[in-house]
């Protein structure tokens, strides 16, 4: 029987290219894999950098839709793995019946996940702690990367990811996440569909900008009729799907995916 496609889909900051060692390894197992790029995304990393404007005031809604349109024109719905932000808008995609299964790989907290954890505060300062900043296209200093992403790699390394992948992105859907509990239904996922397909939700023990308790909250709000599964990677942070430890993530991912009988 043909696997099924793997749709990856990034989050914020990080280009969608940096899911490359990670199509190379789905690709060997036998897997097809798209990477689609988030509405006004260039093609490449300096591209972004030198248009920020073209990624400025996307919503959630608008990227949803966007991979929405990807994923219907497939001949049969994927699975979807995704990142940080990624893996929020993997969990909407899912609740809403059209993909197979989700792996949302250290995700931004759905509508209804109130906790609140310093580090993620202290993490999107440099976006939240200025209101006008929600039509715009925001990047990330160095320092700030390294606090949010890869709080857990020596410099040398934080550095290296850090002028390799990192992009403008647009304000407005940590705003959206950040208000879903007072007013928005952008990050809202239809956790009680018992027809969606099973759903693996990871957590970095040191990350710092989507702690695991979001995730391990998240989980809690899923209908327990259908397979919804958390994992824990101990020692990684939120860097955990570009740094030099992705393949243990990629390979847990693959091994419950075929436990899931994909």
């Amino acid at each position: 029987m043909a696997k099924k496609t793997i749709v990856f889909v990034h989050g914020l900051w990080i280009h969608t290219s940096a899911w490359k060692p990670w199509m190379d390894f789905f690709n060997q197992q036998g897997y097809e894999t798209i990477n689609p790029a988030w509405p006004g995304d260039s093609l490449t990393v300096a591209e972004c950098r030198a248009n920020p404007q073209a990624i400025a005031n996307r919503g959630v809604s608008e990227v949803v839709s966007s991979y929405t349109k990807a994923i219907e024109s497939l001949s049969e719905p994927p699975i979807v793995i995704g990142h940080s932000f990624g893996g929020l808008i993997t969990q909407v995609l899912l609740g809403k019946g059209i993909a197979a299964a989700g792996i949302a790989i250290d995700p931004a907290p759905i509508k209804g996940v109130w906790q609140l954890h310093f580090s993620a505060l202290r993490a999107s300062l440099p976006v939240l702690g200025n209101p006008f900043n929600f039509k715009k296209a925001v990047s990330l200093s160095l320092g700030q990367f390294t606090y949010g992403f890869a709080n857990a790699l020596p410099e040398s390394e934080a550095r290296e990811l850090y002028d390799r992948w990192t992009i403008p992105a647009p304000a407005r859907p940590l705003f959206q996440a950040a208000l879903a509990s007072i007013a928005g239904s952008e990050t809202k996922v239809n956790t009680r569909n018992s027809q969606r397909g099973p759903l693996l939700i990871t957590g970095g023990e040191k990350d710092h900008i989507a702690p695991a308790i979001l995730g391990k909250a998240s989980l809690k709000k899923y209908n327990p009729s259908v397979v919804s599964e958390f994992k824990l990677f101990e020692g990684r942070g939120h860097s955990l799907v570009l740094d030099h430890g992705w393949k243990q993530v990629a390979e847990y991912a693959l091994a419950w995916l075929q436990k899931q009988g994909f």
